[in-house]
């Protein structure tokens, strides 16, 4: 995550008006304010051009986003102003654009207006509400140009604008945080799952994201030097974090504990903010031993927002780590079986999972039979919270390109399997059938993330940020 965030802004006006028409330019630096103010509401540091109402200005704000960092700028259309005071600053920056085509309110009082009688006044009033006139010739422009911009279009009061707003401030963090993420890759792909094999290249072409390839041994040798004292954290914070089943043996918690410790030296050693995994190993070998009892620790690197993928899913690591840091949580989890009677699908997985988002406390448990993978050991149950959820998948599509798919849908109450995995009975406005149609023809792998909270919004604008396609499904 970067240390500062930073947004450009500027608002855009004519200067010839201001000789003309007594404090409007007053007023409309105003409402520069107010929005600016909303701007730092969401925790962004924001790079002030001001009002920029002529070309010879516009030059120098752009070069100001871009000395500055910006990740992103925000255009107010204060008033009318020429395209050509505003496609400057938008080349020079070379950064997304959004465009504010946000007026004052929401209706003009007519019968006040009408009443003014000074014709010059009464433009004056009229040019503090007239944003719409910009909007089409400032997107004329940028088509010409080949710019890339998003409107938002609204009024001051319209709660609609503000969250907007704060949706792109938030999709524009969470890209920059993806471009500074470092991901560990530690093993293998499961063998077989065709559609879990990802072009490690391309998730750094579209993300940033650093692929940092891990050591099976060095994880063992971190493992073999954990001390006493390192093992008892880890126990002592599986007391605080898990409801730990009478069964689970004093060894087990003892062995889940030292591989916990282990993995969190690895996490810091190599400066990771998410991990994709798998491994098997020989029966009675030192790694067999590692994965067997990896569960518990990655479920505590995942609600400590270092997203943990097994199965060495790097697609859906980087699906958890969307999630996380728009503060969705993100579980890792896949289909488990629909329910035809009451219309839900279940979805779970034998962990890890974001005990930020669990129903509850999250269980310890043991398992004497890992279902497809070898060993046994400590596993997680837990439900997703209930209400609204997201599930979020990265798709390496044919081409190779890559696309975000997105759904909206509910966890709701409801027998769940005690299988020691997270599982959760989700309804979706398409009902079960449709649904699991309309996704799997989207051509996901079989893993996705869930986070709780409707943020399809959030999602889209990074995809548009991004520049890849994202598919919302019902």
């Amino acid at each position: 995550m970067p240390n500062t965030f930073k947004v450009g802004f500027f608002s855009i006006g004519l200067d010839t008006y201001w000789g003309q028409f007594k404090g409007l330019r007053e007023n409309l630096l105003g409402y520069h304010e107010r929005i600016r103010t909303e701007l730092e509401g969401s925790g962004a540091a924001v790079i002030d051009a001001g009002l920029v109402d002529n070309p010879s200005k516009a030059r120098a704000a752009g070069k100001l986003f871009r000395a500055e960092g910006a990740e992103i700028v925000f255009l107010f259309i204060s008033t009318y102003a020429l395209s050509s005071t505003v496609l400057p600053v938008v080349q020079e920056a070379g950064l997304p654009v959004v465009v504010l085509n946000i007026q004052p309110v929401a209706q003009l009082d007519y019968a006040a207006f009408n009443a003014l009688g000074d014709r010059g006044v009464m433009t004056g009033v009229w040019l503090e509400h007239c944003q719409a006139c910009s909007a089409p010739e400032i997107a004329c422009a940028f088509n010409r140009a080949g710019i890339d911009y998003h409107l938002v279009t609204g009024h001051l009061q319209d709660p609609e604008v503000w969250r907007d707003l704060r949706d792109w401030t938030d999709a524009a963090r969470v890209r920059a945080a993806m471009r500074e993420n470092r991901m560990g890759v530690l093993g293998h792909y499961y063998c077989g799952m065709l559609d879990v094999y990802s072009d490690l290249g391309q998730q750094s072409a579209v993300f940033g994201t650093h692929i940092e390839l891990l050591e099976m041994c060095e994880l063992h040798a971190l493992r073999e030097a954990a001390t006493p004292a390192e093992v008892a954290a880890k126990l002592g914070e599986f007391a605080a974090r898990f409801d730990i089943s009478p069964a689970c043996e004093p060894a087990e918690l003892e062995r889940a504990a030292r591989t916990a410790a282990a993995l969190e030296e690895v996490v810091r050693k190599h400066d990771l903010g998410s991990l994709a995994y798998y491994y098997e190993g020989q029966p009675g070998n030192a790694y067999e031993n590692i994965v067997t009892s990896v569960i518990a620790g990655n479920t505590l690197l995942t609600g400590r927002h270092v997203p943990v993928a097994g199965e060495c899913e790097v697609k859906n690591a980087q699906a958890m780590k969307i999630m996380d840091l728009f503060g969705a949580g993100g579980s890792f989890s896949e289909f488990y079986l629909a329910d035809f009677k009451d219309d839900v699908l279940y979805l779970g997985h034998d962990g890890p999972a974001h005990f930020a988002i669990a129903e509850g406390r999250v269980g310890l448990v043991p398992v004497p039979l890992y279902h497809g993978k070898p060993g046994k050991g400590l596993s997680i149950q837990m439900t997703v919270r209930h209400g609204p959820v997201t599930l979020l998948s990265v798709v390496q599509r044919g081409d190779g390109k890559l696309m975000l798919l997105v759904a909206e849908g509910e966890s709701v109450p409801g027998p769940v399997l005690l299988i020691g995995n997270t599982n959760s009975r989700y309804r979706f406005a398409l009902g079960a059938k449709a649904f699991l149609n309309a996704w799997s023809k989207a051509g996901p792998a079989h893993h996705c993330a869930i986070g709780v909270g409707h943020i399809a919004g959030k999602i889209a604008k990074l995809a548009a940020l991004l520049k890849i396609e994202v598919m919302k499904v019902c």
